[in-house]
């Protein structure tokens, strides 16, 4: 793997004389991509995208990633107090509960962090399997975010079956500022979302997004998948400052901040 940008090396540059191929420890990736210091709360997303800007194929991410894309995806999860998931996402790519990895042990400890990133769900109908173990077996309990107006009895049945619910809305929704806001109330401040689009589209239209970490996939997919974000358009485009550009086997990770 090799840096992009910022430069702070130019034989970065060059393939020939630099480590491009070296692949990088999972220290040094949690390195790269450290959350800001000072922030009462700062949520990133993780999303990968073909080259003809599709988000998914056949519903599923994993067909546009590799053991790069994978690692850094690892290593953001073991950077993160909390993950931030909409229940389609949880349901299309069969979500396990987040695990304690021996690499981020110390990290973490450091940080005041438990042993595994928190998953928090997001869903408006509450309609979840609770007997997968996400939600029946976590290392650490699950979370799940709706609104006040959630079906009664499924909400009943979520707390009967001990899962903790926040609500996060006064509708069958959830609002997405207040969402982060709970979250980061109890002390989970480093979030990190990995999709799925339409929720991603969502937080973008409510302005809480801080950072995207985008791998761009050196596919073609065609078909009719859904970008990344998905949902209504903003009024005006968001724009994002371009924090580092990382590269490995022609698929680039980018990462923008909000400026």
């Amino acid at each position: 793997m090799r840096r992009l940008f910022p430069v702070t090396d130019m034989t970065a540059l060059n393939p020939q004389v630099s480590d491009a191929d070296r692949e990088w420890s999972l220290d040094e990736l949690a390195d790269a991509y450290a959350y800001p210091e000072g922030e009462e709360r700062w949520l990133r997303a993780n999303m990968v995208s073909s080259l003809d800007g599709a988000g998914q194929h056949e519903g599923r991410s994993q067909p546009l990633s590799s053991d790069a894309d994978m690692r850094i995806f690892g290593a953001l999860r073991g950077l993160a107090d909390v993950v931030v998931v909409g229940a389609e996402t949880v349901r299309l790519e069969g979500y396990r509960p987040a695990r304690a990895r021996e690499a981020f042990a110390a990290r973490r400890a450091a940080a005041g962090q438990g042993p595994a990133p928190v998953i928090a769900v997001v869903t408006a109908s509450l309609d979840l399997d609770l007997s997968l173990p996400l939600f029946a077996s976590p290392l650490v309990p699950t979370l799940v975010l709706t609104g006040a107006g959630a079906p009664a009895g499924r909400l009943a049945a979520a707390r009967d079956a001990g899962v903790e619910v926040l609500l996060a809305g006064e509708g069958a929704g959830v609002d997405p500022a207040r969402a982060v806001a709970l979250l980061a109330g109890r002390g989970l401040r480093r979030q990190l979302t990995e999709g799925g689009p339409r929720m991603l589209g969502q937080f973008t239209a409510a302005g809480v997004l801080d950072e995207l970490c985008l791998t761009v996939s050196p596919t073609m997919t065609a078909g009719d998948a859904q970008r990344i974000a998905h949902g209504p358009s903003l009024a005006h485009p968001t724009r994002l400052g371009l924090a580092s550009l990382l590269e490995q086997d022609g698929f680039l990770f980018s990462r923008y901040r909000r400026i």
